[in-house]
């Protein structure tokens, strides 16, 4: 019998190579989207197009415990990975309400029926860096205080927080993987190194002249999805559940995501990239480094993509795409 796995957010970045992973290991492999995705495969189910035959899609609403119920109740899962979030730090102040209400329900629904319907299930919760925000300390460990600087942050901190009471109040094998910024070239538009990759590639493809971008001295500590999802999966493998950090150690700012995705094309990136105002956050996080030490240790898990090789990685493939016939 394979095992069956539940992966909400199965359309973004981590839900695309998560289920290849796990395709590859045998898992039968279900995914929850929203109705209009399955009304809309070209454009909502891209990251997918390869392994669509291969995967069961279940419609349901992280805003309805209704829906997540019958989908847990159906699949009964043995490992569910909630992946499935409102993830764009800057819209999340745009819209502060639908952010909060759906992070946190939504993760408290999908505990909640997979205590009712599916209780030896094992859980993954996808924490987020930006729980530390105004950092009190760097490098940043599990045991490091939370200070988020947005709503995004805010209701992550209250998924963690929700993750780790269902795990000591009703025995529930669950998880937090606090996982550090992670890019590839299934990265959304939207996220700051896509928009700097793809900007880089229409640029030299003569499709465009400049590039806005907001804060061009964030730090932040990037890795590859490829490796973070291996995290994952290694984490519902351990004998206790546990939480950990996932990251490189290491920190770039994004004047050297520049540097590298323009200096690959033969690009001077100071001749087209303008730096906007409307762009910067209300509450800037400016720095984000972490110790991966424990995961390391316990996991075996380290990264295996550099910074240099994931940058060169997503402008070859945004090169690749803007310029199909070349």
């Amino acid at each position: 019998m394979k095992k069956r796995v539940l992966i909400t957010g199965i359309t973004g970045q981590d839900g695309a190579y998560l289920s290849r992973l796990l395709l590859d290991k045998g898992y039968e492999v279900h995914g929850i989207v929203r109705r209009v995705a399955l009304e809309d495969p070209e454009h909502r189910l891209w990251r997918l197009r390869p392994i669509l035959k291969k995967i069961n899609l279940h419609s349901a609403s992280l805003e309805s415990y209704a829906s997540i119920f019958d989908v847990v109740e159906k699949v009964k899962p043995q490992e569910c990975y909630h992946l499935a979030a409102q993830s764009f730090v800057s819209y999340s102040f745009e819209d502060e309400f639908s952010t909060i209400n759906t992070n946190i329900n939504g993760t408290h629904y999908t505990l909640s029926a997979l205590k009712n319907k599916a209780p030896k299930c094992k859980f993954y919760f996808a924490a987020s860096s930006e729980m530390f925000g105004k950092v009190k300390k760097t490098p940043q460990t599990e045991d490091t205080s939370f200070y988020p600087r947005s709503p995004y942050g805010i209701s992550k901190v209250a998924g963690y927080e929700l993750t780790r009471n269902y795990r000591e109040a009703y025995n529930l094998f669950a998880c937090n993987g606090i996982l550090f910024n992670h890019e590839s070239p299934m990265r959304g538009y939207e996220f700051v190194t896509r928009k700097i990759t793809n900007g880089a590639a229409r640029i030299k493809a003569g499709l465009a002249k400049e590039l806005r971008l907001g804060n061009l001295h964030a730090k932040r500590d990037w890795g590859f999805s490829g490796d973070y999802v291996e995290a994952m999966f290694l984490m519902l493998q351990q004998d206790k559940p546990d939480d950990y950090v996932i990251a490189t150690g290491e920190t770039h700012t994004i004047k050297e995501f520049l540097d590298l995705a323009f200096d690959h094309l033969g690009l001077d990136w100071h001749k087209y990239v303008k730096s906007d105002k409307s762009l910067f956050r209300p509450a800037e996080v400016n720095i984000l480094c972490g110790d991966y030490s424990k995961a390391k240790k316990k996991l075996k898990w380290k990264p295996k993509v550099n910074f240099k090789n994931l940058v060169k990685m997503m402008v070859d493939e945004d090169l690749k795409l803007v310029s199909p016939h070349s």
